[in-house]
């Protein structure tokens, strides 16, 4: 099952994202749908107050953004855990199998560690044919209790760049 398919099963409608290879097909299909909302943001933070909002207004909604951007909204994702409002982010993975670019290893290494100092759940998937079962469940988690749930999409499955050639 893919990720789309499970956004409309589970009554997603409204998707924030920072531009990023990883989640290109994904986001394609959301703008398509035209019961769904797809916004770009400039910084990943605004997708968590823009989701706040989603909930608050009666919509489910997801955030996108690479492991790199998880480091810009880490204090806005403090508010998730006082408020109690959920929040299904999926996060592809950089800095780690494969990476050719320093600048991604500190916050990639980081990234499952910080979220859980920050009182997320956090499941990881580094089998593609597990993608969309975990993002249900991690869904279900985070609609049914109100939590914070992120999905790392390891680098194994979303590819690494080789520049080398």
């Amino acid at each position: 099952m893919d990720i789309y398919k499970v956004f409309k099963q589970v009554g997603i409608r409204q998707v924030a994202y920072v531009p990023d290879a990883g989640h290109t097909q994904l986001i394609k299909s959301c703008h398509a749908d035209k019961h769904m909302r797809a916004i770009s943001l400039t910084t990943e933070e605004e997708g968590v107050a823009m989701l706040a909002g989603a909930w608050l207004g009666g919509d489910r909604g997801a955030l996108l953004m690479q492991s790199s951007g998880v480091g810009n909204c880490i204090n806005m994702l403090g508010t998730i855990r006082e408020c109690r409002f959920p929040l299904l982010t999926l996060v592809t993975m950089r800095g780690e199998w494969g990476e050719f670019n320093p600048w991604q290893l500190p916050m990639g290494q980081s990234t499952p560690r910080v979220l859980e100092d920050i009182g997320m759940v956090v499941e990881r998937v580094d089998d593609k044919s597990l993608i969309g079962e975990t993002v249900f469940a991690c869904a279900q988690m985070a609609f049914h209790t109100n939590r914070a749930v992120a999905v790392l999409i390891g680098q194994r499955v979303v590819g690494f760049k080789d520049w080398s050639k």
